[in-house]
């Protein structure tokens, strides 16, 4: 297969742990999953951010297509290979003039993967600019170890438990803004994070956690979607598709995987 990205856009990944912007779908296509977001949210009574987590792609047979988007998948197989299980997605919504952040962290942190070899792909669904609290990166941090992460529970900080790095200087931080449809790529040892939204528009993302398929599970056997290639290994179960929006067994799935991860049953990677 022909490759996607260029030779300097592979390297800048492999030496700065992240690249953007990349497109996945058209600003139309974009606006309909904002729209279809909260739509979501009316029918369930309540945010997004509240359930849409960890396993966020079994709510819904659409989110698990732009999870098998072949642009996003093209991409990754430049950086990990042919063989591309989907093991997580949660969605990142912030309302207009919101109070609620993303705290510097590490996605390896909680993730229980081995090797560290996970991909992010960041999926915008509106516009992500400074203003509106998009995300930002510390390149180069995932060449370093797991660092250790204190969990605050802080009431406005969106992840689950407040998992905090100390920063003391964010100078360097690189801001990534996107347009709707575009995408990033993160790895999952890249210190990232998001401020608040400053807008008056809200600002939607999805995060999809990709991994070649030689990854492993430290904390027992878990599930995963085969989305390109052959699974040779068989260190995953497969997920729950869902039939149907909120199809009672793939939401039962998804809400049991969050309140695992939620409730403290997964082990900092720094602790292990």
């Amino acid at each position: 297969m022909a490759k996607t990205l260029t030779d300097a856009q592979v390297d800048h990944f492999r030496k700065q742990g992240w690249l953007a912007p990349l497109r996945a779908m058209d600003a139309a296509q974009a606006e309909e999953c904002a729209a279809r977001i909260g739509a979501y949210e009316a029918k369930v009574g309540e945010s997004a951010n509240r359930s849409l987590k960890i396993k966020g792609h079994l709510a819904m047979p659409w989110l698990v297509e732009i999870g098998r988007k072949p642009a996003i998948l093209d991409a990754l197989e430049d950086l990990i290979g042919p063989d591309i299980l989907l093991f997580g997605a949660s969605i990142f919504a912030k309302g207009g003039k919101d109070r609620a952040y993303v705290s510097w962290h590490q996605d390896s942190a909680y993730f229980g993967l081995d090797p560290h070899e996970e991909i992010t792909a960041w999926v915008a669904f509106t516009q992500t600019n400074v203003e509106n609290g998009a995300l930002q990166v510390l390149a180069g941090t995932h060449l370093g170890p797991d660092l250790v992460h204190e969990e605050t529970f802080a009431p406005d900080n969106m992840l689950a438990r407040g998992q905090t790095l100390k920063i003391d200087d964010e100078s360097h931080a690189v801001t990534i803004e996107l347009k709707p449809g575009e995408f990033s790529l993160h790895h999952e040892r890249t210190a990232h994070g998001s401020k608040q939204n400053r807008s008056a528009a809200p600002r939607i993302g999805f995060a999809f956690f990709y991994i070649p398929a030689h990854v492993r599970s430290t904390t027992g056997r878990r599930t995963a979607t085969l989305v390109r290639g052959v699974d040779r290994y068989g260190h995953w179960d497969p997920d729950p598709l869902p039939r149907f929006d909120l199809d009672p067994v793939a939401y039962g799935a998804m809400r049991a995987a969050w309140g695992q991860y939620r409730d403290g049953e997964v082990k900092q990677a720094a602790d292990a």
